[in-house]
């Protein structure tokens, strides 16, 4: 029997320009995906970049992930063609790549999420994301409903904007403060008024291409501020650290 090619809802929301919320989710069990893709968020980031977790395990995420409405992204270790292709194999149709320093770096990426003669993502008929060959016309529609957003988070990533944005098949540009805030001089203080200051003028930069941005930050002011600046998938948590901050807030009401 013949299913249609899942739609990419996130995509199509940052099209129409609509502000995505969403959560950043570092522990790698299916059972927490599960939960908290029913939380309300627009979209839940699986990360493998700064997770102990593989392949098979990503795609548990994946199927227990769809219990709820959040979109799911994924964030693979490198830009790495046969990561990439893995990934969307197993029914990834969104993916945050990680360290894109450079245009041509971006390229790499758009062709290892294409198939031949537009990319060389290696083709199989018969894969979680084609629903096992029964989703009509995948080899033909696959990059319809695709997603590649691309992380610009070093001092030379920033000053590359503009080129990167204007690669064909690149879909949205997310700042990565930490990261950034090292590559400034500045590492573990994302908030250091130089890095505050790179991190608006990037997202300024980015939206001023007809790209949407996007940024990780937990600190809730800080976050509203960069949506009033123009990101468009905003991630405003994550797992570890709300797992962290309220176990050691309860431990420490009973500790006093």
């Amino acid at each position: 029997m013949m299913v249609e090619i899942p739609k990419n809802a996130f995509k199509q929301a940052l099209r129409e320009g609509r502000q995505q919320i969403g959560f950043w989710s570092t522990i790698p069990d299916p059972y927490l995906t599960e939960i908290l893709s029913g939380a309300g968020f627009d979209w839940l980031l699986l990360d493998s970049e700064h997770s102990p977790t593989d392949i098979r395990l990503m795609m548990l995420q994946l199927q227990a992930g769809r219990a709820g409405p959040s979109a799911l992204i994924v964030r693979p270790q490198v830009n790495d063609p046969v990561l990439i292709k893995q990934y969307l194999d197993i029914g990834a149709q969104t993916l945050l790549l990680p360290m894109i320093q450079s245009a041509d770096e971006a390229r790499a990426a758009v062709s290892a999420m294409r198939y031949p003669p537009a990319g060389i993502r290696g083709v199989a008929t018969m894969t979680r994301a084609s629903r096992f060959g029964r989703a009509e016309n995948y080899l033909q529609r696959a990059e319809e409903e695709l997603c590649l957003l691309v992380q610009v988070e070093s001092k030379e990533a920033v000053e590359q904007i503009e080129a990167i944005a204007d690669v064909d098949g690149v879909d949205g540009i997310f700042i990565g403060p930490s990261d950034l805030a090292a590559s400034l001089g500045h590492r573990g203080e994302p908030f250091h008024p130089k890095v505050v200051q790179t991190i608006e003028t990037a997202i300024g930069r980015i939206t001023a291409t007809g790209k949407p941005a996007g940024i990780l930050t937990p600190n809730v002011e800080f976050a509203q501020r960069c949506m009033d600046l123009g990101t468009r998938f905003t991630a405003v948590g994550s797992d570890m650290g709300l797992l962290l901050n309220g176990a050691e807030a309860l431990a420490q009401k009973f500790s006093d």
